[in-house]
């Protein structure tokens, strides 16, 4: 660890759910909103499914030109405003410090622009596969919300997106993280963007049963909660700008919070659950914790992936369980996807900017509308009400379909 570079964040941005820049979601969170609510991407008659976690009033012209726009999926529009509030915020572009070619960016994306994939796909059955839209390929395949990023602000490090379902947006940080602590990059921007409320997205996540049936948006989307039975599908984006210390330092940038530790494994298990003892996302925490040089003691909050899936919540709980011992009683653990629903590839980055702002401002948020405990998930789970508290370390669990789990840890600046 002693010869390893820490790394600080400068910059964070959001749109989801709760607000479209980071000081509405986050007002938003602290006051417990619900940003679930009657889908109106599509009409929804003839669906069982009928609320999401839409983002609402976004219009991302003051940053993307009306023309550009139409050649580009809402996924990829929702990551550059998300990035250029967190760019700006960090003012790296314009520091005497900027190298374009020692700045990157990763962002995950779990499944791209099904969206667009929708509509041009009906248009060629129409009108046939050869009259798709030229910009189809570029709108939709899961790497151009990265590309655009870097393509706009001139990144030249490196580029990627990791697409490893929900976990994808953590994995995205974490691996930005280890890019600029070796050496690599000196500045990282990263985090994850997703927008699936579609027909297919719903269907398909429906049709596996994955889904909350509630037509009741308190009822929905409720972690932990013995009621819970499927989670609500979410859309939004989530970036941080990452740096090495010493060089934000050097350009006198506002140091917000530091991220120390990141763990990335596999369930090896099942497709889509995971395993029941909650095995991979323990020994993901654990590896978290030791690559942040910790103990487990000094984690403060826990923003748990807390899906609102009955085997979800219950192996997390397991999980902490297995890694705090009797600790774990002690440990606030709260989901912010009872205000969000689940953003999927976009939740690790929109939950790290939560977890930046708990730590900032010294507050847990709640998982709101909880009624009915549930034995299995028996820690403190921040019922319906936020609280102040002094974070040291907080804890951010992403936990994905095929196994895939992510643990990042970000201390307090």
């Amino acid at each position: 660890m002693d010869n390893k570079r820490r790394v600080v964040i400068t910059g964070i941005g959001t749109v989801n759910p709760t607000g479209n820049n980071v000081s509405e979601s986050w007002e938003n969170i602290q006051k417990g909103y619900c940003g679930i609510g009657p889908i109106t991407h599509f009409d929804t008659e003839n669906f069982t499914v009928k609320l999401a976690g839409e983002v609402k009033n976004f219009d991302p012209s003051e940053i993307i030109d009306r023309r550009e726009q139409k050649h580009m999926s809402r996924f990829t529009q929702f990551a550059i405003i998300a990035a250029e509030e967190a760019i700006r915020q960090s003012g790296i572009k314009d520091s005497d410090e900027y190298d374009a070619s020692r700045i990157g960016v990763i962002v995950s994306s779990g499944i791209g622009a099904l969206d667009t994939i929708e509509a041009e796909h009906s248009k060629a059955l129409n009108h046939g596969f050869e009259r798709v839209s030229p910009f189809f390929i570029p709108m939709t395949i899961s790497n151009m919300a990265a590309a655009n990023v870097a393509i706009r602000n001139g990144f030249k490090g490196m580029c990627t997106c990791p697409v490893t379902a929900c976990a994808g947006g953590s994995n995205a940080i974490g691996d930005a993280f280890h890019r600029v602590r070796d050496g690599y990059e000196d500045v990282m921007i990263a985090g994850g963007t997703e927008a699936c409320i579609s027909p297919l997205g719903i269907g398909g996540f429906s049709s596996m049963r994955a889904l909350n049936h509630s037509e009741d948006p308190n009822r929905a989307s409720i972690p932990f909660d013995n009621e819970r039975s499927g989670f609500v599908m979410g859309e939004g984006a989530g970036i941080i700008v990452m740096e090495e210390r010493e060089h934000a330092i050097r350009r006198g940038a506002k140091i917000i919070a530091e991220i120390v530790g990141y763990g990335a494994n596999c369930d090896a298990y099942h497709i889509t659950s995971p395993n029941p003892e909650g095995e991979g996302g323990a020994d993901c925490m654990r590896l978290a914790i030791k690559d942040a040089g910790i103990d487990s003691y000094d984690i403060s909050y826990i923003n748990a992936h807390g899906t609102s899936t009955h085997l979800n919540d219950s192996c997390e709980t397991k999980a902490i369980k297995s890694v705090f011992g009797d600790h774990a009683y002690d440990v606030p653990v709260s989901s912010t996807k009872s205000m969000t629903g689940h953003l999927l590839g976009a939740a690790g980055g929109v939950e790290a900017v939560f977890c930046v702002k708990a730590l900032q401002d010294g507050f847990i948020p709640a998982t709101i509308n909880y009624r009915n405990a549930d034995p299995e998930c028996d820690l403190d789970v921040v019922p319906n009400e936020g609280r102040k508290a002094d974070l040291k370390y907080a804890l951010s669990n992403s936990l994905g379909f095929g196994g895939h789990n992510a643990c990042l840890i970000f201390a307090k600046a």
